[in-house]
């Protein structure tokens, strides 16, 4: 080959560095409806996926205007150890990409050194020979190298984009560890103050049952009451307390939950008790159409398809040959005082291309190996899309049922409360017996506690469905 052809060649195979070998990326298609189908529930008021997005609310459990809430997740946004964790690999994945990065420069590298060494010295004359050793001799190196690979086949290319690809996806899977984070703070906060609602109905009822079996009590001392009513009056008022312990075991380990939601110590959280559950917000909300793009689990679950599409290009460039440029310049000498002189300077430069012949199958491995991985991705999005439609549609038809439900149970408890009274008022008229009252406060307690309970599970479908859309929902009257 002439000399004139390998700069030639070696011009030819640098144009090559515009191609990329392996698939361009491609989102994968998604089958989504145009509205939910629990939409037709709200008559309108959940407006349809292709529709413009009204505002969007950023700290959205501020819909509850609950001031203590509002406190708690500020410290969960400083302090919560599992978005700690979300955000140092959020940090290893950046540097993962700067190191993607650096393969597109060349490397450079410096070095200094000495040796001294004694050979061997075989001398011939005269058919005879002798020999001894040569006296110690000194070797002083100063030089720089450096190595470059020409990015031909867009390996380097390939690989830089699925490291970018999977920092996306770790900067989501941040949010997605904020989101969730929050919204189990906020479905914790519920169940605290449910649990002190329970509490306090329970101490209530306490009262009113030891205020029963002293009047039960005293009725049997003028022999109006027989020792029957006593013993029911003393069993109520036993389980009522047994009731009262066990909501305050609740309360407590749902306050230790908070603690170390917060990152500290249970001790180190000191919530005064409040029997009163928060706001439920202004219904119906709004989920607009930006949702599936930026839910974070889906964005997560992309991202990593487009970063497992980059793996097949990346194992394919294996099958194509390396060119580096590598290049060396330096000095070396016996002596180092006057190491840096032109006599002593050596250089070198030149192309090396290097291309695996035969690998018994191991390159073919990896690209197939590449490819299933891009197949098990885009599955596991098309599911975390599926999944997240099932969530928000399985909340939606809660968030509408359950507030039925709390409806009908405020009607039960009213009613349990006034037959509660009556029965009590003929009890003391003589009129009825204490069956009557027994019975119609066991239901007055269970009334008052399934209303706290309904109460309480509105609350949490709701923290779930701002959750299941990523915190985007907004309260319908904020356009007007």
């Amino acid at each position: 080959m002439s000399q004139a052809v390998v700069p030639v060649l070696l011009l030819s195979l640098i144009a090559l560095a515009g191609c990329a070998v392996g698939p361009d990326y491609v989102r994968p298609t998604l089958e989504t409806p145009e509205s939910f189908k629990q939409a037709a529930s709200f008559k309108d008021k959940w407006i349809q996926l292709g529709e413009a997005p009204p505002p969007v609310v950023q700290a959205w459990w501020q819909v509850f205007k609950d001031p203590v809430l509002d406190a708690l997740q500020e410290h969960v946004r400083i302090d919560n150890q599992n978005i700690l964790i979300a955000e140092a690999q959020y940090r290893a994945a950046r540097a993962a990409l700067d190191s993607a990065n650096a393969a597109y420069y060349p490397s450079v590298s410096g070095s200094f050194g000495g040796t001294r060494a004694a050979n061997a010295l075989v001398t011939n004359s005269n058919n005879t020979q002798s020999q001894g050793t040569r006296p110690p001799t000194n070797t002083i190196n100063l030089s720089a190298s450096t190595s470059w690979e020409l990015d031909l086949w867009g390996r380097i290319r390939r690989n830089n984009e699925a490291a970018g690809a999977r920092l996306e996806a770790s900067a989501a899977d941040l949010a997605a560890a904020r989101l969730s984070a929050h919204a189990l703070l906020a479905q914790t906060y519920v169940q605290l103050r449910g649990a002190e609602a329970q509490l306090d109905l329970q101490g209530r009822t306490v009262q009113a049952y030891t205020r029963y079996l002293e009047l039960t009590r005293n009725r049997f001392n003028a022999g109006v009451a027989t020792p029957l009513e006593v013993s029911n009056a003393e069993s109520q008022l036993a389980t009522a307390r047994a009731g009262a312990l066990s909501a305050e075991l609740q309360r407590t380990q749902y306050a230790h939950a908070l603690a170390t939601l917060i990152g500290k110590t249970p001790s180190a959280l000191m919530l005064e008790a409040n029997a009163t559950l928060p706001g439920l917000p202004s219904v119906p909300q709004l989920i607009p159409s930006v949702w599936l793009t930026t839910r974070p689990d889906i964005v997560a679950a992309e991202r990593r398809v487009a970063a497992a599409n980059a793996q097949i290009g990346v194992a394919k460039a294996a099958w194509f040959p390396t060119l580096t440029l590598s290049g060396s310049y330096g000095y070396r000498n016996n002596e180092l005082a006057d190491l840096m002189t032109s006599p002593h300077r050596f250089w070198s430069l030149g192309p090396a291309l290097a291309m695996a012949i035969f690998d018994g199958g191991a390159r073919r491995a990896v690209v197939e190996s590449a490819s299933a991985s891009y197949d098990q991705s885009v599955a596991t999005y098309r599911q975390t899309v599926l999944t997240a439609f099932q969530e928000v549609e399985d909340n939606l038809a809660a968030a509408r049922l359950i507030g039925e439900e709390t409806q009908e149970r405020e009607i039960a408890a009213r009613s349990a409360r006034r037959s509660r009274e009556i029965a009590s008022n003929q009890y003391l008229a003589g009129t009825s017996g204490q069956l009557e009252v027994s019975s119609a406060q066991a239901s007055e307690l269970s009334a008052e506690r399934t209303l706290i309970e309904a109460r309480q599970r509105q609350l949490l479908a709701t923290i779930q469905l701002y959750k299941n859309t990523a915190g985007v929902m907004t309260d319908s009257r904020s356009n007007n």
